[in-house]
């Protein structure tokens, strides 16, 4: 960014003898205010974040679950096809108790 400055019009057009630390860079100073009001506000919504993400959690945690469930359920059909709906119904009974973990983290 400094070199950016130095590169100006007037620096570039001026004569090589004159030594280039002589140039003063230009900085815009700027404050970072806050009003309490804001902070406030914003100290006031952290736990809402908090509960965001927890239940992001348990989504995620569920997601996981149902995949484990139906990966199961192709490594039992692949080596047993004759109970075929006896492993559906605990499939179905496993996503349905995979999904209850995912209301009751909501």
């Amino acid at each position: 960014m400094l070199a950016a400055r130095l590169c100006t019009r007037a620096a570039v057009a001026r004569p090589l003898i004159q030594p280039l630390a002589s140039i003063q860079p230009v900085f815009a100073v700027r404050s970072f205010q806050t009003t309490l009001k804001f902070s406030m506000r914003v100290w006031s919504r952290l736990p809402s974040f908090i509960g965001a993400g927890c239940a992001t959690v348990g989504v995620a945690g569920s997601g996981a679950g149902i995949g484990t469930v139906f990966g199961s359920l192709v490594e039992g059909y692949a080596r047993n096809p004759s109970l075929k709906t006896q492993l559906f119904s605990y499939c179905v009974l496993g996503f349905a108790l995979s999904e209850l973990w995912v209301f009751s983290a909501l």
